[in-house]
């Protein structure tokens, strides 16, 4: 439902969810500001929210180039999660036994510490990129497969029955019932795999240690504390936070955009 236009402004949900994390944004940083100034600690120990700032506006042209290149490798290893989880989530839903057999591994795979197998996978894959991407889409993998594979599994017995009756082919069942159902769960998916292929990427750049021009914010965070520059690990740090942020944003508006019209789970309610 559309908001009554006589709503007050600060009351409309819309509104709402933006001025609500924007004041407690603002009350956290001021209060950050005020004990760093206050107890006047050193900024080696932790520097103030200003100072911060005004380390990542000189140092921007570096710690942006360096986020371009995170950003390029969580969205490589996004992208391949998403497209082996979703083939992967149409195999075991043609079987139970496939399921049953396989699942498992896929579980083993999301509980083993990437750290473990990131310099395994380094040296295995020779290009410094694609083992990265493979870390990191080995991360965001999991979450895919179990929230799409369930979407697909989660569909209404009647409805499941009158396809079944008009002897719809397997085809027919997977496009026009099974998809339409799983739609729901697969952008959940989304929204957690794209936080989880961020941190891949920059634990598998940590893990392989790659500097010069090709370094992502990982090796920006560990030369700032190798040198004791904290202000610029902290606006490092700031600028993965916010990379964060913009995909899970990025997420929910496809979600909406792709389920508004038509699921209960995006249709605005008062």
């Amino acid at each position: 439902m559309n908001t009554p236009v006589n709503t007050p402004f600060l009351k409309q949900p819309r509104v709402q969810r933006v001025l609500y994390p924007a004041v407690v944004a603002i009350a956290l940083v001021s209060l950050w500001q005020a004990l760093v100034v206050g107890l006047e600690l050193p900024p080696y120990l932790i520097p103030s929210p200003e100072l911060m700032m005004k380390t990542l506006i000189n140092d921007w042209a570096t710690l942006f180039g360096s986020l371009m290149i995170t950003m390029k490798i969580t969205v490589l290893s996004f992208v391949v999660a998403v497209v082996i989880g979703v083939l992967i989530s149409f195999l075991f839903v043609q079987s139970r036994l496939i399921e049953t057999a396989l699942f498992p591994y896929a579980v083993l795979l999301q509980v083993t510490p990437i750290v473990a197998i990131a310099p395994l996978i380094i040296i295995w894959v020779k290009q410094p990129t694609a083992s990265l991407v493979v870390c990191a889409a080995l991360v965001a993998l999991f979450p895919i497969i179990s929230n799409t594979t369930l979407g697909l599994r989660s569909i209404d017995p009647d409805l499941q029955s009158y396809f079944k009756m008009n002897r719809a082919t397997r085809g027919q069942m997977l496009w026009r019932l099974r998809i339409p159902s799983a739609l729901p769960y697969f952008f959940g998916g989304l929204r957690i795999s794209s936080g989880l292929a961020l941190i891949g990427a920059v634990v598998a750049e940590f893990v392989a240690g790659t500097g010069g021009t090709n370094a992502g914010l990982a090796y920006q965070i560990l030369m700032a504390g190798y040198q004791l520059d904290i202000p610029r690990m902290f606006a490092a740090l700031l600028l993965i936070s916010l990379a964060g942020v913009f995909l899970f944003v990025l997420m929910a508006w496809l979600t909406k955009l792709s389920l508004g019209s038509w699921h209960a789970s995006e249709i605005a309610q008062d």
